[in-house]
């Protein structure tokens, strides 16, 4: 039976990465977490997961739009669940019921209470766990959709990083020469352009998405995994095992990527997790300056900024985001510890 297979060294490296067992149980905890926040509407929205209305049943979650008239209400506009399950618990005899999700508000919602002026404080009773902001937005449900939109920002920074890096630098270090003295330049010309300025600019231009940010940030974030492959690939194509696939007729392509470039992965690998880390919190320092993600957007860096705004009147926002984030930075940081204990090239090594 065919199908894939991982040599011996890796074998034991991911063995040896299993027996670190606080970096082990923090890639758990983050898997878990990242599962949980992919579907997030299913605990965390002002959807309803389930309406029975007149012996049908929907599921407004994930199903298309409808108007509070299809639930017997008198406005056009999307239904207000929350008060469709009061209008049915309070009929007498109703066979009609609405099932919410855990936290029935959505992340850039405004509910606002009776006879009182937000920021509210966290209350069980009106399922504001970890209270509002200043206006009326749940933080427990900002802090789950920011933290989706955080960590996938960060591993596809990490994804499209390490693809200029690792193209950029093994073309430098296989050919060398003029390829590598004009790229080390070039390296060299585009460290020293200011980032926050460049954001700036662009931010004065043009409102900055999810996208543009991502390739900014990727456009900044590569130089540095550059010259480890450079270096790396230097190394390796000085081995006898290069000489023999080229004087067997293997094109460049192939020697680069097929044989050089898993032998040179295994340094790439260690920096994987503090580049999520790095991208989580690039994010979010540009929500806090104001330079992220347009306004309104659920996002780490707006709650500290409203946080850090309304820090007396409304603590909560501001610890209850500090915590999330050294939470999950902190699996992070452990998880980057015992892949590199894990992938020491002192313990396992392709060479004797």
């Amino acid at each position: 039976m065919l199908g894939f297979e991982f040599n011996p060294i890796t074998k034991k490296r991911i063995q040896r990465f299993k027996e670190i067992r606080r970096g082990y149980y923090s890639l758990i905890g983050l898997v878990i977490l990242i599962g949980l926040s992919i579907f997030a509407e299913l605990f965390v929205s002002n959807r309803a997961l389930m309406v029975k209305y007149d012996g049908k049943i929907t599921f407004p979650t994930y199903g298309r739009f409808r108007p509070g008239t299809a639930y017997g209400m008198d406005y056009p506009y999307e239904a207000n669940y929350r008060e469709l399950k009061a209008k049915f618990a309070a009929e007498k005899d109703s066979k009609n019921w609405v099932m919410m999700p855990l936290v029935p508000y959505g992340p850039e919602e405004e509910s606002y209470l009776d006879d009182s002026y937000p920021p509210y404080p966290p209350s069980v009773s009106s399922k504001h766990f970890l209270g509002t902001d200043k206006i009326a937005r749940d933080v427990l449900a900002r802090l789950v959709y920011g933290f989706r939109i955080a960590i996938f920002f960060a591993l596809m920074l990490m994804v499209v990083t390490y693809l200029l890096a690792i193209v950029i630098g093994c073309l430098m270090g296989y050919f060398g020469g003029y390829v590598d003295l004009i790229g080390q330049r070039v390296v060299e010309i585009w460290s020293v352009i200011p980032f926050l300025y460049v954001v700036i600019i662009i931010a004065a231009i043009i409102q900055p998405g999810f996208w543009t940010l991502l390739l900014i940030m990727a456009a900044f974030s590569w130089m540095g995994m550059t010259y480890y492959m450079r270096t790396g690939t230097y190394k390796e194509k000085a081995r006898d095992y290069t000489a023999a696939a080229r004087v067997l007729g293997a094109g460049t392509p192939r020697i680069i990527f097929r044989h050089i470039l898993p032998n040179t992965l295994s340094t790439l690998v260690t920096f994987i997790p503090f580049t999520v880390a790095a991208g989580i919190t690039g994010l979010t320092a540009l929500d806090f300056l104001g330079f992220g993600l347009p306004s309104g957007t659920p996002s780490w860096g707006d709650l500290l900024k409203s946080g850090n705004e309304n820090i007396r009147e409304a603590p909560w926002i501001i610890f209850s985001t500090v915590f999330a984030m050294v939470f999950v930075l902190t699996l992070v940081t452990f998880v980057g510890e015992a892949i590199r204990e894990a992938f020491d090239p002192k313990k396992f090594t392709t060479y004797r």
